[in-house]
This record gives structure tokens, C-alpha cells and sequence, in this order.
């Protein structure tokens, strides 16, 4: 979709930072609605069909991470968390919860702004789009679990391939180490993050990616990975 004019919805109690948030937005032509509390939010939500939520988690009247839930609930809209809050457990909980990304405040505009615009850029969901996948000289054919990289087979084990579906269906949002360990290997090996690591190693090196400036995999120090 094009992102110009795209209705958003900041669920922010504080009036300085909503009003800054506000201005920063429309400049960059946006349609905002603004909520103070998280029920609220949540009601602006299904009156507006927003295209993104921007979301504070310090609310008066509930959680931030109770509104994620709430709104998963119902919806698949993109979910950026704005948040004084910086412990990693925090952030893995608001991910494992269904956010799209974590923005810890205070945040340089140009950083949010461009953030606000990969959350946007996602695909229609038309049957094509959901069959095929495409970033860059990578190319996925669901359908077929084919792989190719600049139009070559990459040969993939089903362990690697699994992995790299699963970042694909989280369609640019952290993929946490707990969600990724429990769907490849079960519940019970959560705590294994070394097998994950060594994955993720070997689908990098097939795919010729570079962790250091990656083009499929990027990592979320200490959270989980995600497509650039």
C-alpha cells in the first residue's frame, strides 16, 4: 500500500508528547486519531479501521500490553510500541503479545518515522502475494517450499526451511527466540536459544548473509530476528 495518507492511531496519554507526535505525523501526511487511554484506543480502533497504531504502554486505565492483547483479539493492524519502558522482558512480552515493533522513548523522529513506514509497507494479502514472497534477489515459493536466490535453488533442510517461513508469516515483526524455538522444536526447549543461533547461522550462510548488514535476517539483540 502507499503509505501517504495512511490513517494512524496514537494511543498516548500525555498531552506533549501526543501533540508533538500529532504535528510530526500530519507533516509527514498522515491521518491521526488520537486516543488518552487504552479503552479508548480500543474503541477509536474499531471506528476507524486505522492502517497503523502507535501505542504507549503506561495508560491510566489499563496496560499497554492488555490493549495489544485486547486488540489481537479481533485485528491484524501493525502495532509500534512507544515506551519509556527498556527491559528486555518487557519488550519480548509486548512482542510475544502481538506487537510489530518496540520504540523505546525518547525516540529521534526520523528514526519513528521510518519505522512507521516499513510497519506500512506490507503486502495486500491477496492469494499471490500469500503463495510467493519476494526481498530483494530472494525469492520463496510457498506453495512449492522452493527457495532461490538471484533466480538458483538454495538447497534448504526442512529445519531451515520451517525457520525461514516462520519469518516470513511474521511479516516484519520479531520473531522472539521462544516463539521460534517452540514452533521448530516444541515446548519444551524454549531455553535451547544455542539451537537457534546455529540455524540461523546456517540459513545465513546459504543465503549469503551478511549479519553484520543483512539483507534477510536481521537481529534484535537479545530478543529475536526479524526481515529487514
Amino acid at each position: 500500500m502507499n503509505s501517504r495518507g495512511a490513517r494512524i492511531l496514537l494511543i498516548e496519554d500525555e498531552a506533549h508528547i501526543r501533540n508533538f507526535l500529532r504535528v510530526s505525523l500530519q507533516a509527514h501526511g498522515y491521518d491521526v486519531i488520537e486516543a488518552r487511554a487504552g479503552d479508548e484506543g480500543l474503541v477509536q480502533a474499531g471506528d476507524h479501521d486505522p492502517q497503523l497504531v502507535i501505542l504507549d504502554l503506561g495508560l491510566p486505565d489499563m496496560d499497554g500490553q492488555d490493549v495489544i492483547r485486547r486488540l489481537r483479539g479481533w485485528s491484524d493492524v501493525p502495532i509500534l510500541v512507544l515506551s519509556v519502558r527498556g527491559h528486555e522482558a518487557e519488550k519480548v512480552t509486548a512482542l510475544d503479545n502481538g506487537a510489530n515493533d518496540y520504540v523505546e522513548k525518547p525516540a529521534g523522529i526520523s528514526e519513528l518515522m521510518a519505522r512507521v513506514r516499513v510497519l506500512l509497507r506490507r503486502p495486500d494479502g491477496d492469494s499471490a502475494a500469500a503463495a510467493n514472497f519476494r526481498r530483494g534477489e530472494l525469492s520463496i515459493d510457498l506453495a512449492r517450499r522452493a527457495v532461490a536466490l538471484a533466480g538458483e535453488p538454495v538447497h534448504l533442510t526442512p529445519k531451515e526451511y520451517d525457520l525461514l517461513c516462520l519469518l516470513v508469516r511474521s511479516n516484519g515483526r520479531v520473531l522472539t527466540h521462544q516463539q521460534a524455538l517452540r514452533e521448530l522444536w516444541g515446548p519444551a526447549f524454549t531455553g535451547h536459544t544455542h539451537y537457534l543461533r546455529i540455524l540461523v547461522s546456517a540459513v545465513r550462510q546459504k543465503l549469503g548473509d551478511d549479519p553484520t548488514d543483512p539483507q534477510f535476517i536481521v537481529t534484535e539483540q537479545g530478543v529475536g530476528y526479524r526481515l529487514p
